[in-house]
């Protein structure tokens, strides 16, 4: 990642025009709606149409960076310019495992040492319990003003998954629960060797839990940071695993929107996994979405122009995100982000001498301003993976992971917290009560969690 280069960072949600530096391990921030990484709070920008803001999160984050916190601007090519900030909070499993850091929840309410009360609200649809107490708490892992991530062990099978903790009265407040709702519905719907796997959802009568997997060979963010950029051999695997991802979502009419290396985890064995659904929307009618969300740096021309928008976003930011693996900046970055908006609209594609003829095809085809020309836009996840540049791939043995990758991180087993920051690990991992919580009124049939509890089919198959 460039030195010396400002980036704006995802996470925080206090926003100071701090000029927060690329490439030395601050975050990008996203706007409209965000769950995803690591810290909590998002800013939110509206346009003419509604704005949409996202889950809560409380990213996990994993690294040994402290975010920053930034204002994103709106382009001024919209009619309106309203920033609403919502302190979102990512617990997104290892949802922002490393080189991230993530920022205390705001308003934890009570001690840590107290435990919350007994009333458990239990739904399961094949009739299993699944309950807080059928998990030891190990290590916070992540934690944001929504709450916090813990990397726990189920006590029956001794399974070691994250679990992602928010607090209902802060959800309500921030109207943060339909995208809370869309995010676990989303999960639960999808199941894909690269794409982070919901196994539990349940909740008490003051918190929502979700039981993800835990991912922890670090965040793709922290690795490109400290590496600046990577070979193409790597960053073609790291490519084809993220388009086998959203081929798999935009079959089922889901677009993403926030593609970026922050939400993009790497397991033990150096396989992508990408994490954080916050922004990410099942598409119901052809007429697309209108919501102005995702990262400055990756929002592609369509969403600028306050434009309808389908799944042809996410190939604008893969397109973005391989220009930053091979370059180590995004292709229209700037310090400035009305300039940089400026520039992805209109500004020039300029593309290294070293980067390979098919290479630089690819990047054409995905950074393509009319989306109907764009890769993958008519032809969708089969266009993209018949490109040149991928004719070595093998995508049934990518599927099944048997495909050689280039990198592994150093961890010792699938359960090691080594990349993890030690300003979560320090911390004792208790699930704090909610002290003087008043839902009561507040939760109607418009906000309330009814439904919001789920066992994934493979758990109650083991």
């Amino acid at each position: 990642m460039g030195k010396g280069q400002s980036k704006v960072k995802k996470g925080d949600g206090n926003t100071n025009n701090t000029n927060n530096t690329k490439g030395n391990g601050n975050k990008k921030n996203s706007v409209g709606s965000s769950t995803a990484t690591p810290v909590t709070t998002t800013t939110t920008v509206s346009t003419t149409p509604q704005v949409e803001t996202s889950n809560n999160n409380v990213s996990v984050v994993t690294a040994s960076q402290e975010p920053q916190q930034q204002q994103t601007q709106q382009p001024s090519t919209s009619p309106q310019n309203n920033n609403v900030i919502n302190n979102n909070d990512n617990t997104q499993q290892l949802e922002k495992s490393n080189g991230a850091s993530n920022r205390t929840p705001s308003g934890s309410g009570g001690g840590d040492d107290m435990d919350e009360g007994p009333e458990e609200i239990i739904f399961s649809k094949n009739k299993q319990t699944v309950t807080k107490d059928d998990f030891e708490l190990l290590t916070v892992i992540g934690k944001g003003s929504f709450g916090k991530v813990m990397q726990v062990k189920k006590r029956d099978d001794g399974k070691i998954y994250a679990m992602k903790v928010l607090r209902k009265d802060a959800i309500i407040a921030r109207k943060q629960v339909n995208h809370t709702k869309s995010e676990k519905t989303i999960l639960q719907a999808i199941s894909h060797p690269f794409i982070v796997n919901l196994h539990f959802a349940f909740q008490t009568r003051d918190k929502l839990y979700m039981v993800l997997d835990f991912v922890n060979g670090g965040e793709l963010f922290f690795h490109l940071k400290r590496e600046g950029r990577f070979s193409e051999p790597r960053v073609k695997i790291y490519a084809a695993e993220i388009v086998s991802a959203l081929d798999h979502l935009h079959r089922q009419d889901i677009v993403y929107r926030d593609l970026k290396p922050e939400n993009i985890l790497l397991d033990s064995d150096g396989h992508i996994c990408i994490t954080d659904f916050g922004l990410s929307k099942k598409i119901e009618t052809t007429d697309g979405t209108f919501t102005f969300c995702g990262t400055p740096e990756y929002l592609a021309p369509e969403v600028l122009n306050g434009h309808g928008h389908g799944c042809a976003v996410d190939w604008w930011s893969l397109g973005t995100l391989l220009y930053e693996m091979l370059t180590g900046l995004p292709p229209f970055y700037s310090q400035n982000v009305s300039m940089m908006y400026q520039k992805i609209l209109n500004g020039e594609l300029k593309i290294p001498s070293y980067i390979s003829a098919d290479a630089k095809s690819l990047l054409e085809g995905l950074l393509t301003r009319e989306v109907d020309k764009r890769l993958g836009s008519r032809g969708g996840g089969a266009e993209v993976k018949s490109h040149p540049w991928f004719k070595t791939i093998d995508w049934e043995k990518l599927d099944r992971k048997e495909v050689e990758v280039h990198f592994k991180p150093k961890v010792k087993s699938g359960n090691d917290i080594s990349q993890i920051d030690t300003v979560f690990t320090q911390e004792r991992p208790v699930d704090s009560v909610v002290e003087g919580s008043a839902l009561g009124d507040a939760v109607n049939k418009d906000n309330s969690f009814e439904g919001f509890t789920y066992v994934a089919d493979s758990v109650l198959k083991v």
